[in-house]
């Protein structure tokens, strides 16, 4: 009987031990300022979208419209918004943008603040809405919308006066008054120079940095839709590329110093598409391309649409860099997406199902080189457990590491994937993908900047280990997920 009480009492002490050990405070890492917002988290998760350009434009072949078009041009004759939200569902996609108005001012929906809209085309004898049908569309798909009105319009007579501001936000506020949610407003840097302007067909230059007063229009449209996030040159909340080819460049800092940048200045492509180490604030890169050469669709394009292959080198580099991709794909003068970018946008969908189809690293054991306050909370397997909200980081004073990830057998090897926890902020600067061979680590592939996804293709490769070392970080790394394809 003393034995066995003698045996009771250690097992007591050891299971008190063991629950004071899990009960150990350990403090999360301190945040890297900036951090995104609650809404610019949810638009990272996003990750792509679809834009659509659709106006005059499709039916005089052009890209950008004068503004002296006559609203009976615009005559779809088999238009089918479901066969766009279809479409783009379909490939991938998790929401979409519509042109409301283009440059030329031609409104697709019926604005009482104007004559030159969708009220005076044939379509539908005048009754259409096409901004209500697309959001319509979009609901049913479960695809998010958004809106794109050009602060630019080349069909107004007061354009570059104070009244045309009051038109212009008249029609925000027209717009999202009837359509709730709007995830997205996209406004460019397009602004001023030669147009119809009601028939004076002269150039007119305003000073895009006061004309606009931003802030005001910014604040009204906030005050309708809290959650709405801002695109433009140089953000509130997301920022341009520096190009419409399709990617951002391989460093690429989600934080910029917006006292640098200003929409419409010339030399900021590379400040844009890279952003800033040390920026003060967060608005990242958003890569916006066209699935043809142009915006507008073109029946001489119709030999020119972007491969599945093409695409997929353009999701590498932007997702795969860290930023989220609006795809343009233009309806043709039916009022339908053309063959032919269906079939691309398919061709798309069937690559990334197949190249990113089973995580090898999945659940897999992981070997790190420290773990925070060695608290099972930050250990190597929360990056292989599928859970976003898992990370594993390391002491404060700890700006280096490696995780080791056993796949269990051999295989190969042809993507790696990861994501820093960037609620916390974006932190790692230099880092490189290894595999072992024979006993020995080899280098696959290197990097810099990793921010919410980045996503490395190697020369394929097989190996049974990987192994990503952190080579230099702004702070503690803190890594939430890595897969392995």
């Amino acid at each position: 009987m003393n034995h066995q009480f003698f045996r009771l009492n250690l097992l007591l002490i050891g299971f008190v031990f063991v629950i004071a050990s899990c009960q150990k405070t350990v403090t999360p890492p301190a945040p890297v300022l900036p951090l995104p917002t609650d809404r610019q988290l949810a638009w990272h998760e996003m990750e792509q979208y679809a834009f659509v350009h659709f106006t005059t434009n499709t039916f005089t072949d052009k890209e950008w419209g004068f503004g002296d078009e006559k609203p009976s041009i615009f005559n779809p004759t088999e238009l089918d918004v479901t066969q766009w939200t279809k479409t783009i569902k379909e490939a991938g996609l998790k929401g979409l943008v519509l042109t409301c108005k283009h440059h030329d001012g031609f409104c697709l929906w019926p604005s009482k603040f104007t004559e030159h809209s969708v009220k005076n085309s044939p379509y539908k004898n005048g009754q259409g809405n096409i901004v209500d049908e697309v959001e319509k569309a979009c609901r049913v798909d479960s695809l998010k919308f958004g809106v794109y009105l050009s602060p630019w319009d080349r069909n107004r007579a007061d354009y570059g006066s104070p009244s045309y501001i009051e038109y212009y936000r008249n029609q925000l506020k027209e717009l999202f008054a009837a359509h709730k949610p709007v995830f997205e407003m996209w406004f460019d840097g397009a602004n001023g120079g030669d147009g119809f302007y009601g028939g004076a067909n002269e150039k007119r230059k305003i000073d895009g940095k006061t004309y606009y007063d931003w802030p005001t229009t910014l604040n009204l449209i906030r005050e309708m839709e809290p959650n709405v996030i801002f695109f433009s040159d140089a953000g509130p909340d997301i920022r341009w590329c520096g190009n419409e080819q399709g990617y951002v460049n391989q460093t690429n800092w989600n934080t910029i110093n917006v006292d640098t940048l200003y929409a419409g200045k010339g030399g900021i492509q590379e400040l844009l598409n890279t952003g800033e180490e040390n920026g003060t604030s967060w608005i990242p890169a958003e890569v916006d391309v066209s699935i043809r050469p142009g915006w507008f669709y073109h029946a001489k394009e119709d030999s020119l649409v972007k491969t599945p292959e093409q695409l997929f080198d353009i999701y590498l580099s932007s997702v795969g860099r860290g930023a989220n991709l609006i795809l343009n794909i233009p309806p043709d003068r039916r009022g339908l997406i053309h063959e032919n970018d269906v079939a691309a946008l398919q061709g798309w969908k069937k690559l990334i199902d197949e190249r990113f189809n089973t995580n090898l690293a999945l659940n897999k054991p992981v070997k790190v080189s420290s773990v925070r306050g060695d608290t099972p909370k930050y250990a190597g397997e929360t990056v292989t457990d599928g859970n976003k909200e898992t990370y594993w980081a390391t002491d404060d004073d700890v700006q280096t590491g490696n995780l080791e990830i056993d796949l269990g057998e051999t295989k190969v090897i042809n993507y790696v994937l990861i994501q820093e926890y960037i609620r916390l902020g974006q932190r790692i600067k230099n880092f490189s993908v290894e595999v072992e061979k024979e006993g020995k680590w080899q280098e696959v592939a290197q990097g810099t900047t990793i921010g919410y996804k980045r996503i490395l293709r190697i020369d394929p490769i097989e190996a049974q280990k990987v192994q990503i070392v952190f080579k230099d970080s702004k702070a503690c790394p803190v890594i939430s997920n890595v897969e392995v394809y």
